[in-house]
């Protein structure tokens, strides 16, 4: 196996120095935006390097796992971005980011991974197993059940409204335990890509092996996630004031801003895949990363939040509990048949733009 490659070293050098700068920016207390924009830069830039680390982890699983543990990783930053808001009572930053991630990842990126997808297809379609759209649909379902039932009831006033808190704990345990039910059967289901390789190194099917060794490949891993925290306490440090400064609702910055730039690995991963012509695992990163925020990262922030000064429940602005639902619908309806053409991506795009306009206006 070789070792990274001179442009590798180069850029990884590179995100080190602009970390290290977002770091003193913090500490040296420049002004909030400049903080902020390092902070963020600095934040994708570790997504970027624990997404090529995860890619090379994942040349020995099947698309499955790799997508698994792309999303797993890759949403590091946004678990210690929502628990430092909490930790600082940015209630509507850490609600906003969780489900802002939800509707970046369902609507824009995968809106452009089909794009992508569709028009690196021969005929134009984009084609994938359909098991992993219809399973991620069924998972926020289930966690929009949970949010819109509880939206309904304190719409009505009626006496379970007096118990946000205990809903949301017992829903939360709910659909951690959907959560495990689905993805253990799933992981054991996946196909490994493993198999005997050539002289040149590649498998039978052509693709090339991991170029990392694992040693290499968990040190990048370890490096970025460690470092998505520091830089994900920066970032919420600088976050208030640049949206002061730059005039930006709460709920904007948490739904736009705070969500992709911490889903930077799942931005970035999926529209290379796609790009690549690499469906399924694109498909995968994307839509394991949906199911992963709905009913995982989601409860599990609503159980620890208990232990926090603020405590995140599932009560939404019923905006975002309408659009929660919709989306889920949009999902099934696009990416259900193991099928999209490209103005299907398009028109995930278009949704998450207007979502985005009245987060603005919020």
């Amino acid at each position: 196996m070789s070792a990274l490659a001179p442009a590798e070293r180069i850029t990884l050098a590179l995100l080190a120095l602009l970390t290290a700068l977002a770091g003193v920016a913090n500490y040296q207390h420049w002004s909030a935006v400049p903080r902020f924009l390092l902070a963020t830069l600095a934040l994708a830039g570790l997504a970027w390097v624990v997404s090529f680390a995860t890619e090379q982890l994942g040349e020995r699983f099947g698309a499955g796992v790799t997508g698994m543990l792309q999303s797993t990783l890759g949403n590091l930053p946004e678990l210690f971005v929502v628990i430092f808001a909490l930790q600082k009572g940015e209630l509507v930053v850490a609600q906003t980011a969780i489900v802002g991630s939800i509707f970046a990842n369902a609507l824009l990126v995968l809106g452009l991974v089909i794009v992508i997808g569709a028009r690196r297809a021969p005929d134009g379609i984009m084609r994938f197993s359909p098991r992993l759209p219809m399973d991620t649909t069924t998972l926020l379902q289930v966690t929009v059940f949970v949010i819109v039932l509880l939206g309904l009831s304190l719409a009505s006033h009626d006496p379970a409204s007096h118990h946000v808190k205990t809903i949301s704990a017992v829903g939360a345990v709910c659909l951690l335990a959907v959560y495990l039910a689905w993805v253990v059967p799933y992981l054991r289901a996946d196909e490994s890509p493993a198999a005997p390789r050539g002289a040149d190194g590649r498998s039978q099917h052509g693709r090339p092996g991991p170029r990392l060794s694992l040693r290499l490949t968990i040190t990048l891993l370890a490096i970025g996630g460690t470092a998505s925290a520091f830089v994900s306490d920066w970032f919420i440090e600088a976050l208030a004031p640049a949206i002061s400064v730059l005039n930006l609702s709460q709920a904007f910055a948490g739904l736009v801003i705070v969500a992709i730039a911490g889903n930077a690995v799942e931005n970035v991963a999926g529209l290379v895949l796609s790009y690549k012509r690499r469906s399924d695992l694109a498909i995968s990163v994307v839509k394991n990363s949906v199911a992963q925020i709905a009913a995982f990262l989601f409860p599990l922030l609503v159980l620890i939040s208990f232990a926090l000064d603020t405590t995140l429940t599932f009560r939404l602005a019923p905006v975002y509990t309408g659009a929660l639902a919709l989306t889920a619908l949009a999902l099934w309806q696009v990416a259900g048949d193991g099928e999209a053409l490209e103005f299907e991506g398009w028109a995930l795009v278009v949704l998450y733009v207007i979502l985005a306009t009245f987060a603005y206006y919020e």
